[in-house]
Parts: C-alpha cells; structure tokens; sequence
C-alpha cells in the first residue's frame, strides 16, 4: 500500500471516531467527519489502485 492509502485508512479510523464521540457528545465540528470520511475513502481507492488506469 502506498502513501495515499495509508493516509486514507488513517483518515477513514480518525473520521469514524470523530463521528462515534460527536454522537455521544454534540460538537459544532461533528459534519467535518463526514467530510473526513469521503475524502479518506477516495484516498484508499486510488491507494489501492496501484497506478492503474
């Protein structure tokens, strides 16, 4: 796995804690997670893409 995968699994891990804790306690940033969250998935598939087109 390369760079952009690994900052998209780690992104995707920070995104979905943000969320669980924004659940359990409401913050005004809690919708930032989600943002989080698609920009980490788009990291992860072209992480795992390999380069290909």
């Amino acid at each position: 796995m390369n760079r952009e995968g690994t900052v998209g699994s780690v992104l995707i891990g920070l995104s979905l804690v943000g969320y669980g804790v924004g659940v359990i306690t409401p913050y005004p940033g809690r919708s930032a997670s989600l943002v989080g969250l698609m920009v980490g998935v788009t990291l992860l598939a072209i992480g795992t893409s390999g380069g290909r087109t």
